[in-house]
């Protein structure tokens, strides 16, 4: 399934369009309240929306969810998506995605009804996933966490986006570094393995080596099953835009932001699957750690020297 990127994307490419004609055409015959969004792991999956935008939705970064208010979906109107998809796509689906933002936001009780709907008209279904973030995994207990893991919840998507508790707070996060590795620990520790993004350049210029070192520093405490970097691209009608715009926030150079990369990685020392290979990144990275770490500052150390290319600017994009 593909992503239904906001009006201020960049052209898409033409497979883009042909997923996003598919998507178009899942979206109506499932009920979507558009825009949808979904990581990019999560391409094979049905989507159905539990909630609809997110329940924080003040990060100042974030323009996804802008458009829409927050409400969560009654639970006739979400069974009634799941029938539509049944009817659409039959019984055979292996991989669900909750959308919207933040459905881990709902009570363990409504989750777990969600999750039992949806095993009922999906009998061959082997993995759903989640967004989340920390304060909502936190008020959750590791036992209610272990039952959703046993209706087959085995990933949440959290955004750490920086380790920097500085950058946390000018971006208005609302969770500090420390909650979202509590949050992260307390997930793996009951089997949802959890993936983990980290933003490039989110902290500007003039606290690159500072996000860099402490988002490393976090990553190894929470050891997460995925860590993904992406490169911080500026987005309409979010805070931060306006302030790089009116050249309050000066974001790193293509060079700069690979530097950020070689530090971050080169303090990253727990096992987990790194990949830096988003359309929003100049070179794409990829590798078990920690034995793939040479490797890969190789790689970058060689774009830095002008030896590999990057990415044009037309081909990136969020």
């Amino acid at each position: 399934m593909a992503t239904f990127r906001s009006p201020d994307a960049r052209t898409p490419s033409p497979q883009q369009v042909l997923a996003l004609c598919a998507a178009i055409d899942q979206a109506a015959a499932v009920n979507y309240y558009l825009p949808l969004f979904r990581p990019p792991s999560e391409a094979e999956s049905l989507i159905l929306q539990a909630t609809v935008g997110c329940s924080h939705n003040r990060c100042g970064f974030c323009s996804m969810y802008r458009m829409k208010r927050f409400r969560v979906l009654e639970p006739a109107e979400f069974a009634e998506q799941v029938r539509l998809a049944r009817q659409e796509y039959g019984e055979g689906v292996r991989r669900v995605f909750l959308a919207d933002g933040d459905a881990m936001c709902l009570s363990f009780g409504r989750l777990e009804q969600i999750l039992d709907v949806v095993n009922a008209a999906f009998p061959r279904l082997q993995r759903i996933g989640i967004y989340a973030n920390a304060r909502d995994v936190l008020a959750k207990s590791e036992t209610e966490l272990e039952q959703l893991r046993a209706k087959k919840l085995k990933i949440l998507y959290m955004g750490l986006e920086s380790g920097d508790s500085a950058t946390l707070t000018r971006i208005g996060k609302g969770a500090t570094p420390e909650q979202i590795v509590g949050a992260v620990k307390r997930a793996e520790h009951t089997g949802i393995r959890s993936s983990v993004m980290v933003l490039v350049g989110l902290a500007g210029r003039s606290r690159s080596r500072e996000h860099a070192e402490q988002s490393a520093f976090a990553v190894n405490e929470m050891s997460p099953s995925f860590t993904s970097l992406l490169t911080y691209t500026p987005t309409p009608q979010t805070p931060l835009f306006d302030e790089v715009e009116k050249g309050q926030f000066e974001l790193p150079t293509p060079i700069e932001t690979l530097r950020e990369i070689h530090t971050f990685v080169s303090r990253l020392e727990c096992k987990t699957y790194f990949a830096c290979n988003h359309a929003s990144n100049y070179l794409p990275l990829v590798g078990h750690m920690p034995s793939a770490k040479n490797s890969i500052l190789a790689a970058i150390e060689s774009a830095i020297d002008g030896k590999t290319g990057l990415s044009p600017e037309w081909l990136r994009g969020m």
